[in-house]
């Protein structure tokens, strides 16, 4: 049977719903004081038409942020968040993230509780905040524009996804091994399929190697953030499966209940999309999702994903989920089977 660490999952990933208020407000529910929060509308009930995703971490500092549908550098803006908070976090009155009578979705990981430290395992000098017991470090860094390698603080994550901070124009390269074992890369704000990482760049056991220069991730002294994500049996499922094309698809199987599901069609384009149990809170039915490559509001996937006790069921054929012979890339956390009462639960 999986097992896990991690007694309780909500100690160190949780989602929360929110409704804005045009003004401040504290948002609490999250269970710990977030390092990263992503945030999207749901709603664009005050037709502000600012719907873009809104990611935020401790380590470039709350009034710091990007949005995964597009490739511009990071932002300021001191009305975002205002501050990690124990249980939550505080907002200011940016229409993106609190918009009065708009409804949001925020995903919340834990990381250090920090602004990061000193990581000198590669060549560059990285600043990192690690959370080894549940898989993830925020990282940042500067380019050198030739081979070169920067430390993420876990031991051989599955997933490395890196932005540039200081220029447009430079896609979110989703770099993993969790997609057939071998060293590829999708692009966050796209609808592109997978390709094959070019030499050099890879995944190691206490470094990402950066194999030259001019590229998205390593132009000489520019600015980039690096979020990294380990598998923990148990916790989180990064893997993926071969749709069928039969309105009962296949069903995947992770050792938790999801409570986030991320998944991307690997093999043709097609959107990203999120789905995950605060906003549809049955057992199953996962209709309401959100595309991290899109500011498009809440859309449907009509009943099309059942999030189950110990993995999540693919029904219909919607090429977003379930084209026959297509291949989807997925990315999960959930309950322990450990569960949160630490009440031991058993896979169906």
């Amino acid at each position: 049977m999986p097992y896990t660490t991690i007694n309780k999952h909500t100690n160190q990933f949780n989602s929360v719903t929110y409704t804005g208020n045009g003004s401040t407000q504290s948002i609490t529910g999250v269970g710990f004081r977030p390092d990263f929060t992503w945030a999207k509308v749901r709603a664009d009930n005050n037709n502000t038409n600012e719907n873009g995703h809104m990611l935020i971490d401790a380590v470039r500092g709350v009034t710091k942020y990007l949005q995964s549908n597009n490739t511009e550098a990071e932002a300021t803006n001191s009305y975002t968040i205002t501050s990690f908070d124990s249980d939550g976090f505080s907002l200011g009155n940016k229409a993106e993230i609190n918009s009065n009578t708009n409804t949001y979705v925020a995903w919340n990981w834990k990381a250090a509780n920090s602004s990061g430290s000193s990581n000198s395992d590669g060549s560059i000098t990285s600043t990192v905040s690690a959370n080894t017991t549940a898989g993830f470090s925020i990282v940042t860094y500067a380019g050198t524009g030739s081979a070169a390698s920067f430390g993420h603080g876990l031991s051989t994550p599955d997933i490395v996804l890196i932005k540039d901070r200081t220029d447009n124009g430079n896609e979110w390269y989703f770099h993993t091994t969790a997609i057939d074992g071998s060293q590829d890369y999708l692009r966050l704000q796209s609808t592109a399929s997978k390709s094959d990482a070019s030499s050099g760049y890879s995944i190691g056991a206490s470094v990402f190697n950066l194999g030259g220069g001019g590229t998205w991730v390593n132009v000489s002294s520019k600015n980039y953030v690096a979020y990294c994500f380990k598998e923990i049996q148990g916790f989180s499922k990064f893997s993926s499966y071969t749709g069928t094309g039969q309105s009962s698809g296949p069903f995947i199987y992770t050792g938790f209940r999801p409570s986030f599901l991320l998944f991307k069609c690997t093999t043709t384009t097609e959107n990203w999309y999120i789905t995950d149990n605060k906003r549809e809170p049955h057992n199953d039915d996962a209709m309401s999702v959100l595309y991290p490559n899109l500011t498009n509001t809440e859309g449907s996937l009509n009943d099309e994903i059942d999030l189950l006790s110990n993995g999540f069921k693919v029904r219909g054929t919607n090429s977003a989920h379930n084209s026959s012979g297509q291949q989807y890339f997925y990315m999960a956390f959930g309950q322990s089977l450990v569960g949160d009462n630490n009440v031991p639960c058993t896979a169906r």
